[in-house]
């Protein structure tokens, strides 16, 4: 905390900005942050101070997420303590019983990952509230998984994901150990405004050493997460056998120990970790974006481990191990990286195969159920209408289908798999988010009995495309820095032509529009309005002729306007592969082009794997 002296003679020229100062000076009792705001005074640097005081982290249904750094505008020990004291008076009015109940609080290895748990596990334990805090580093999915399993109010899990290393955040569950949604979202932000001042005990990180209220639950969540998912093991006495070789990398991050643990359950062979990124460590020195999703560029250590070791398959986590990556080596040597859509196509199929073995009189029928999000491939809905379940389609996040799921689960329903593009995977409803240290061992076990069978993955996927129907998307992300640029984007995609949507895109027939921006439209309603829900976050659908679809929207979390496009074919259909892949392409070449304009509006494409 500053001295008075400082404090008082803050004069910027600016009365919001010197308010902004001086409540900072005083509340922040972090010497390094505390010092960084006192230096960019000293320097008059107000344009610095603009940035890092006048505009706040804005809580939303990712809860919090940016850089590292001094300020309300970055994650810090201020902004963790009025995240959680805010959250806390919420749920207190939320929850006659949470003293008894509690919160799960968990950590990634990231910066500041530690402390901000402990920051945070402070502010219940002074209110008198049972906080079960994780010992050590651990997977997202056990946040969400202690929740349902100690019937807690609410789960925080301090992780950034796959953001750049300057990153933190901040994830907040409900009780029902899905993300929050709304009203839940607003309500807790609001409590935050209500309660930025922090209190004195809210400093108190050691409170947690001694206090009877906070329970460790690390190795009691391990057994029982490593007991549930085991419903998913249908081929035990393959995978004992097995000589397949499978590689593994953490990706610097924290699921080795955890997928270890899983392919134990599986029975699996113990698979070739890749050493370089075995181990956490918050720098990802070996990658330039630690996430697999990124690709060849993300996985090449990997590649590198697995042809060391005469293996043909890798599986990849993500920093937090909540998503799941896969590649497999070709006969011809080459490697194929998987994308999202394809792992969710091999995994869902590999779910209803399963289940229908052991509930055929399920099929057909509505009790059966899949979900996934609206930017992810249609290929469930293809699989559900030939096999008989039915599948849902929500807004892009997990935060979304875990609600969903939950809300199945209520009306006696069976939720076997929900997926989205992004590489994020739930089997079951053990865990009501994306798992991608479940996923990882799920999709181990399928790989290792399909070759048992003589097939490569690949392969197999192939079988799937010709029983179910053509999908090829293609998938990308532009960086956009500028939030008045992104406004001007979709403003102009609004009213270009005539004042409304483009009626075509290159030589693509634009045949339906859905905006699920503000209060939303539908060209295909008899009302105009869309059936899903509608939020602040751009995002637009167009559906084209020669069966092409492609959404454009904005990052709830990163600086990108991303896009998402799909061609599908009946089986048996006359087009081929190739001229299908040719077609998709062409679309998102005009589609890049005449509505996103990236050379005028300086956009950076996405970087080369």
């Amino acid at each position: 905390m500053a001295e008075q002296s400082v404090i008082d003679s803050v004069n910027t020229g600016n009365p919001e900005l010197d308010s902004k100062v001086k409540d900072w000076l005083k509340w922040d009792k972090n010497e390094q942050t505390s010092s960084e705001i006192q230096n960019l005074l000293k320097m008059k640097d107000y344009e610095a101070l603009s940035k890092c005081l006048l505009k706040r982290m804005e809580f939303g249904t990712a809860g919090l997420r940016s850089a590292l750094g001094a300020g309300f505008s970055k994650m810090n020990d201020l902004t963790v303590i009025q995240a959680s004291q805010g959250l806390c008076k919420y749920l207190i009015g939320q929850f006659e019983d949470i003293k008894e109940r509690g919160v799960v609080i968990g950590h990634d290895a990231r910066y500041g990952s530690h402390r901000f748990a402990r920051l945070s596990a402070a502010i219940f334990l002074h209110c008198g509230i049972k906080v079960y805090l994780y010992s050590d580093i651990v997977c997202t999915p056990f946040v969400p998984f202690g929740v349902v399993k100690y019937n807690c109010v609410a789960g925080i899990m301090v992780t950034a994901s796959h953001n750049p290393k300057e990153d933190n955040g901040y994830k907040v569950y409900y009780s029902n150990g899905a993300q929050i949604i709304p009203p839940h979202d607003k309500g807790i932000s609001d409590s935050i405004m209500a309660n930025l001042e922090p209190l004195a005990t809210s400093w108190d990180e050691d409170i947690h050493k001694t206090s009877p209220l906070c329970i460790d639950p690390l190795d009691e969540v391990m057994n029982d997460y490593m007991k549930t998912i085991q419903t998913h093991c249908h081929h035990r006495d393959v995978n004992k056998t097995s000589t397949y070789n499978i590689t593994y990398t953490a990706m610097h991050g924290v699921g080795e120990r955890f997928e270890i643990e899983a392919f134990k359950a599986f029975s699996l062979k113990p698979f070739f970790t890749t050493p370089e990124q075995a181990k956490p460590d918050p720098d990802f020195p070996t990658v330039k974006y630690p996430n697999p999703e990124e690709g060849k560029g993300a996985l090449t250590l990997a590649m590198k481990t697995a042809e060391a070791n005469n293996s043909s398959f890798i599986i990849a986590n993500d920093p937090d191990a909540d998503r799941l990556a896969i590649a497999e080596k070709n006969k011809d040597g080459a490697w194929k990286i998987f994308t999202g859509n394809e792992i969710g196509l091999l995994l869902g199929w590999w779910s209803f195969n399963k289940h229908k073995e052991q509930n055929p009189s399920l099929y057909p029928g509505d009790s059966v159920n899949m979900i996934h999000s609206t930017v992810s491939s249609m290929i469930l809905q293809s699989i559900g209408k030939v096999e008989g379940f039915k599948v849902h389609e929500t807004l892009t996040g997990f935060k979304w289908m875990g609600n969903v799921a939950d809300e199945l689960q209520k009306g006696k329903k069976h939720v076997l798999f929900a997926f989205e593009e992004a590489i994020g995977f739930m089997f079951g409803t053990q865990v009501l988010d994306k798992d991608g240290i479940s996923a990882g061992a799920i999709i181990s076990e399928m790989a290792t009995y399909l070759n048992s069978k003589g097939k490569t993955v690949a392969e197999h996927l192939e079988e799937l495309y010709q029983r179910y129907g053509m999908h090829i998307s293609n998938n990308s992300y532009l960086i956009c820095h500028s939030q008045p640029t992104i406004k001007s984007i979709f403003h102009r995609m609004r009213t270009m032509e005539n004042g409304s949507y483009p009626s075509k895109v290159g030589p693509f027939k634009v045949l339906g529009v859905r905006d699920l921006t503000g209060e939303g439209y539908d060209s295909s309603t008899p009302d105009k309005k869309p059936t899903l829900p509608t939020s602040s976050s751009n995002m637009i659908t167009f559906k084209f002729d020669e069966g092409c679809v492609a959404t454009i929207r904005t990052s709830g979390t990163e600086p990108k306007i991303k896009y998402y496009s799909e061609i599908s074919r009946q089986p048996g259909d006359s087009m081929s592969w190739e001229d299908a892949g040719k077609k998709i392409d062409e679309l998102i070449e005009h589609l890049v082009q005449e509505l996103l304009e990236p050379e005028k509006n300086q956009l950076q494409r996405r970087p080369v794997s």
